[in-house]
């Protein structure tokens, strides 16, 4: 398991350099045009732990698998997209499919790339993506609202807590806000407003492209976009765009180096990482042996069986139990022998609920 993550905004942000960096490959053409990329072009990426590589030394793992994510390169929005404008009807179905939105917005000045609106504000830019998801969002609800309101009245029990939390999310766009602000008072509305796959209800991560020169402290255009974020519950992070696409040619021995000298401490693909995992409250465990030492990831809360079965369908379904060390534990023990010896390796069972960093090992029957 992973996150899906579209990146979005208007033409010629950099949203395609910036998927050419995350993904080190140049499968979308990275151009000084309008809807350079036609078809949403998908990258898995390698999520950085360190953690891992300690696991695996440990273990003396012959391999070592990170965990997966997969970027979603869509098509640039213009005005009008809610309508059909541009590719509008492709890039609203394209954001449909996504689990979060990963905004990028152009934060510097100046350069040979063309500003689609003719100047640079990444608040306004923002709001324009913003407002066509709204609108999508808008006409589809005032088209579902009423029939479900009637299935309500006929004593149909899922159409009546569909409606009322979708009547919430109505009310809020009719309001200029996004339906990420509604709030479900059970599990019943919770389920019908996540299947009612609203655009604007997507968490959202502010990428702002800077100039190297701003990708240590960011500027006054990335302050604004973190004003923003903070306003609204979503997450923001400084990128340079073009240092992540030198640093995606560079060798990996090379990379702290250079990092160092920009005065950057990590790559941007790790703090949009980081950035995703809190958005989607996320969490990583880890599986070690001899053959391979393997992160996976699981939605914080998940229980032992859930962990299982995000390695197999089978381990959850005949789950028994899970021996877990704690990522610290492990390591100042020297491991799984070191770890059940001193008592820190723990037999937990359906309940558990998993915490960042365990190291398991399920046991189960078929």
């Amino acid at each position: 398991m992973g996150f899906r993550c579209g990146i979005v905004g208007l033409p010629n942000v950099g949203k395609s350099t910036l998927f050419n960096a995350l993904t080190e490959t140049a499968a979308a053409q990275a151009a000084n045009y309008p809807f350079c990329t036609i078809e949403p072009n998908v990258g898995q990426v390698a999520v950085p732990d360190e953690r891992l590589a300690k696991l695996a030394a440990i273990a003396h793992s012959a391999k070592v698998i990170e965990t997966q994510l997969a970027f979603v390169d869509i098509a640039g929005l213009v005005r009008g997209a809610s309508k059909g404008e541009g590719l509008g009807n492709q890039f609203l179905g394209n954001i449909r499919e996504v689990d979060a939105v990963v905004h990028v917005l152009r934060c510097f000045e100046g350069g040979d790339v063309t500003h689609v609106e003719g100047k640079v504000d990444p608040i306004a830019d923002a709001e324009t993506v913003e407002t066509e998801l709204m609108l999508a969002d808008l006409e589809s609800l005032e088209k579902r609202v009423p029939n479900l309101v009637k299935k309500g009245q006929q004593g149909d029990k899922e159409s009546r807590a569909a409606a009322a939390v979708l009547g919430q999310a109505l009310d809020l766009l009719r309001e200029g806000k996004p339906a990420r602000l509604t709030r479900p008072k059970d599990d019943e509305e919770a389920r019908a407003f996540a299947q009612a796959q609203l655009l604007t209800a997507k968490p959202v991560l502010y990428v702002c492209n800077v100039d190297e020169g701003d990708a240590a402290n960011g500027n006054a255009h990335s302050a604004r976009v973190f004003e923003r974020a903070a306003a609204e519950g979503a997450e923001a992070v400084v990128v340079s765009a073009a240092i992540e696409a030198e640093i995606a040619t560079m060798p990996p021995e090379d990379r702290g180096e250079f990092l160092a000298e920009l005065g950057l401490s990590e790559t941007g693909l790790a703090r949009v990482i980081r950035a995703g995992y809190r958005l989607l409250h996320l969490i990583t465990f880890f599986t070690v042996g001899p053959k391979e030492a393997r992160a996976w990831t699981v939605d914080r809360g998940a229980k032992a069986p859930q962990a299982a079965g995000a390695i197999h369908s089978d381990f959850e379904r005949g789950f028994i139990r899970a021996e877990t060390t704690a990522y610290d534990d492990y390591v100042a023990l020297g491991g799984e022998a070191g770890a059940r010896e001193a008592g820190k390796l723990r037999q937990e069972g359906k309940e558990y609920l998993v915490q960042d960093g365990d190291v398991m090992l399920f046991r189960f029957n078929v």
